[in-house]
């Protein structure tokens, strides 16, 4: 993980999210969306590095703004950062995705990487210094998960949202 700030140069890919829509984008906090590309909109390619996990951490916040959930900004800064890490450390992939999907009670954040190895859940102890990621995913999300592609997977956790 890298710590805040950085810059990132994206690319984009076309995608599709099946029962998932994106929201509109608002251009008074878009400044992040603009320069890097909008992860509700379409999928954000970004290189595989730890300052990635600060572009990812931006391009989450930001979002979350547009949609105006701002009590979903701490837990979820978190864990992209958490799922990003685990891609950058141990893919071995030149770049990953990032995507944000929200539907009716639920916001979903993605990360897809072209590993198809799978990420473990371990016990987690006292004074470990390191292998605490997943297991933050676990107790923090609402839900999370890992779907195999053809080539690669996309990690992703769930937050409920209370609509008003």
């Amino acid at each position: 993980m890298a710590g805040r700030g950085g810059s990132e140069q994206a690319q984009r890919p076309s995608s599709a999210a099946a029962a998932w829509t994106a929201m509109p984008q608002d251009r008074h906090d878009a400044n992040p969306l603009v320069l890097l590309g909008n992860p509700s909109l379409d999928e954000v390619r970004l290189t595989s590095r730890p300052e990635s996990a600060s572009t990812a951490r931006r391009l989450t916040l930001a979002v979350l703004r547009l949609w105006a959930l701002p009590q979903l900004a701490e837990d979820c800064e978190l864990l992209v950062s958490e799922l990003v890490g685990n891609a950058v450390r141990h893919t071995g992939a030149r770049t990953f995705g990032l995507r944000m999907l929200r539907r009716r009670g639920w916001i979903r954040v993605e990360v897809r990487d072209p590993s198809r190895a799978l990420p473990c859940l371990l016990p987690v102890r006292e004074l470990d210094i390191s292998g605490r990621g997943l297991f933050l995913v676990d107790k923090l999300s609402d839900r999370w998960g890992v779907d195999l592609l053809p080539r690669g997977k996309t990690t992703w956790f769930e937050k409920r949202v209370v609509e008003r």
